[in-house]
């Protein structure tokens, strides 16, 4: 598997983390549980973003 293969293949983990606590938000009407969620996706969306650019650069470094 390329490294850009294994950067997507951990996006799409990600993304499943991402569904999970954007339901576990939804479903919550604690307001420290929601904060606390909110800063889980915040989290997952920098980790989605830093995937992303090493998924890029791999793809640029093989073309």
């Amino acid at each position: 598997m390329s490294a850009a293969e294994e950067s997507l293949a951990r996006v799409e983990q990600l993304l499943e983390r991402l569904e999970a606590a954007r339901a576990r938000l939804e479903a919550t009407d604690d307001p420290e549980a929601a904060i606390e969620t909110l800063t889980e996706l915040q989290e997952i969306a920098r980790d989605v973003e830093a995937e992303l650019t090493r998924a890029r650069r791999a793809a640029d470094a093989g073309a």
